[in-house]
């Protein structure tokens, strides 16, 4: 009887850390794939641009604010520079909405209330002892967190890495593939798809031109740009005009039969009263609805 007491014993007792085994593995391994949390520097703050990218998604793991940040914002909006006051008060709303964005991500970290080194080494520190990173603006934190192997987000570099690849006035060699959705454009596309509207340019469909980028577009359905054929260069342009010149003496002789050639006077009037006709029907449309089909083009694609 005692034996069977004894095993009964033994096997709730297993049974009981099988149980706690199955409820533990899990936090561990949630654990174990968690974000690095990121420590966010006033620079970032005054910018504001931080919120707009916690709106997105795209931060990550649990964002921290020291409340050292804070306090140095509350210096700056109590100074006496109207500049530095106006941008720390923007930077204390910005907070403020980052907290309503991220709810349960975002925590004001109780650090310090006197900083004696100062709210740069106070981040460093930090980001040490939690294994963090650093979300900043600025350029000498930056360069010392790269130096003591600290991570930092920065958001100035994630921005020039999603800018347009080709910015109005830069220009580039464009292979025209397809006509656009008005009678004079031509399409070509970028290496990485992004869709090239060049205008008056569709008598050299198949060709590969330079073109002049004018503006770009961002739509829900990607990024488009327009463009403009470049200039000939002068030799160019001279050596077209020297060729029909060249060649217009030999025709003359060849059609130089002593009769002048006869022009039928009554068919003159209807082709241009024709042509008038038909450049009064053809409105030219304007620029909002060029873009609408444009932009209806690329989502139908």
């Amino acid at each position: 009887m005692e034996k069977t007491i004894e095993l009964l014993i033994i096997i709730m007792l297993l049974a009981i850390m099988a149980e706690i085994y199955l409820l533990v593995k899990p936090r561990r391994q949630a654990g174990s794939g968690t974000q690095l949390p990121i420590l966010v520097d006033t620079s970032v703050l005054m910018d504001g641009r931080v919120v707009d990218l916690a709106k997105t998604g795209f931060l990550l793991g649990q964002i921290i604010v020291p409340r050292s940040v804070l306090i140095e914002l509350q210096l700056l909006a109590d100074g006496a520079d109207h500049a530095k006051r106006e941008r720390a008060r923007f930077g204390m709303d910005a907070m403020k909405e980052l907290k309503d964005v991220l709810g349960g991500s975002f925590t004001l970290l109780d650090d310090a209330t006197r900083i004696p080194e100062g709210v740069d080494n106070r981040l460093l520190q930090l980001a040490k002892e939690m294994n963090g990173a650093i979300l900043t603006l600025d350029y000498n934190l930056n360069k010392v967190a790269q130096v003591e192997g600290i991570q930092i987000l920065n958001i100035n570099e994630l921005a020039k890495s999603l800018r347009m690849s080709y910015l109005p006035g830069d220009e580039l060699v464009l292979e025209l593939t397809q006509k656009g959705q008005d009678s004079h454009q031509a399409v070509g596309y970028l290496h990485d798809g992004t869709m090239v509207v060049v205008e008056q340019a569709k008598k050299f469909l198949g060709q590969k031109k330079r073109i002049e980028i004018i503006r770009s577009l961002q739509t829900d359905a990607g990024k488009m740009m327009f463009a403009k054929v470049c200039a000939e260069p002068k030799e160019a342009k001279e050596a077209a005009q020297q060729s029909p010149a060249q060649a217009a003496p030999k025709q003359s002789k060849q059609r130089s039969t002593g009769r002048r050639p006869q022009t039928n006077k009554a068919t003159k009037p209807d082709a241009s009263r024709a042509a008038a006709q038909g450049h009064r029907s053809a409105r030219p449309k304007t620029q909002a609805q060029r873009e609408a089909d444009l932009i209806r083009m690329v989502n139908e694609q």
